[in-house]
């Protein structure tokens, strides 16, 4: 295939749209399902590189759940615990596979952005993904390749209109690459920049040490950003992404998103909210709204009632020192900047989301202040070198 229409662009108005190759080759995919739209390209080639990336720094499995051009979620193939399995909404009897694994992560970083996303998986979409997905709210999927039996369930999706991409995990893109905006076509050498253990050598922080379960969350959080809309920040954790800060003007306020969203992560594995007894025939998403209601402190007096509706029993609500101590368990975070950190708030509201590993390119004229707000809190800081933009 040289070219295929879409239906229209980002919006109904913009038409016509297509894609295809400039130098007028075969397109290294197909379509083996469903119609895309101009977005869900965009998210699927995007989602694509970064678990290519992450497979090939870990050699782990890799998955990815991606919303408006940018993750929110990436996880490499850990197997979960009781804990997470039930938090994700995950049967008892559904046994994961390492690539289901992976996108179980990665969907659970933050199920409530997750809903009605374009999935990319790095190895072959099997059954237990297949059966995974079955009962998740997903537009589409890309992969390399695909079971005959999971494609069956796939194509069942969406009344038969689930888009199923194939993508061939042997193409490498020109190195220049191009865009137009307004009429005119600027270019740039395509984002080559290789991350791995060796990215984070250059630890600046008093306290070096710098386990190897850490150097794996900061791989997975810095690949992350390299394919999220900037400003961004990412934190990680047990090789997963726990919070994606995206698409901001101020860092800070890309820390405080991220944080706020790894805090809810951790939340709902509380006991409290595990132990919620809702009413029988609620769908996943409205569940996952519940709690994110639940964990909220600005929850108004009209969607109290409405949420209350929701339960057999109405939970208690966590305290906000329930809250603190419990997400104090969750040892070693890991923290990364897609730019310098330009004021040392940025680590204050990270210490308090319990990340204890960061990395960050350096270069700001206030470096020595914020390694000095790690040494205080006893954080390991590496500066990368390499700043992750991605417009």
């Amino acid at each position: 295939m040289r070219e295929f229409t879409v239906k229209y662009g980002c919006n109904p108005h913009q038409k016509p749209s297509r894609i295809y190759m400039k130098n007028g080759s075969e397109l290294p995919l197909e379509i083996l399902n469903g119609n895309p739209s101009y977005i869900n390209f965009a998210d699927a080639l995007n989602a694509w590189q970064l678990v290519k990336e992450l497979k090939s720094a870990l050699n782990l499995p890799a998955a990815t759940s991606f919303k408006h051009v940018s993750p929110a979620g990436a996880a490499v193939a850990v197997p979960l615990n009781d804990t997470l399995r039930k938090a994700y909404h995950i049967s008892e009897d559904l046994e994961l596979s390492p690539v289901a694994c992976a996108y179980a992560r990665a969907r659970g970083a933050d199920r409530v952005s997750s809903f009605g996303d374009f999935i990319a998986v790095s190895d072959k979409v099997d059954i237990s993904l297949a059966r995974l997905l079955e009962k998740e709210v997903s537009d589409g999927i890309i992969a390399p390749e695909y079971d005959d039996d999971a494609l069956a369930i796939l194509k069942a999706k969406k009344k038969g209109n689930y888009v199923i991409m194939k993508i061939d995990a042997d193409y490498v893109p020109e190195d220049i690459e191009s865009r137009d905006i307004f009429g005119i076509t600027i270019e740039q050498l395509r984002n080559n920049a290789v991350i791995n253990a060796k990215t984070f050598e250059n630890i600046v922080t008093q306290n070096k040490e710098l386990p190897a379960e850490a150097i794996r969350d900061l791989i997975v959080a810095t690949i992350t950003l390299k394919y999220t809309q900037s400003n961004s920040i990412c934190f990680a954790y047990d090789g997963q992404v726990i919070g994606c800060g995206a698409g901001q003007q101020s860092r800070i306020h890309c820390t405080r998103l991220a944080a706020d969203k790894a805090d809810i992560w951790m939340l709902r594995q509380h006991p409290k909210v595990l132990s919620m007894r809702f009413k029988e025939g609620l769908s996943k998403p409205v569940m996952d709204n519940a709690i994110d209601l639940y964990l909220r402190d600005d929850i108004t007096d009209v969607e109290i009632k409405e949420w209350e509706t929701l339960f057999e029993v109405v939970p208690e609500k966590l305290t906000k020192k329930e809250k603190e101590e419990w997400i104090s368990t969750f040892n070693g975070v890991a923290y990364s900047s897609d730019a310098f950190i330009p004021f040392k708030d940025n680590i204050d509201r990270a210490y308090k989301s319990n990340a204890r590993y960061v990395a960050q390119p350096g270069g700001s004229v206030r470096d020595d202040d914020v390694i000095k707000a790690c040494d205080n809190y006893g954080m390991v800081m590496c500066f990368t070198g390499i700043r992750l933009f991605h417009h």
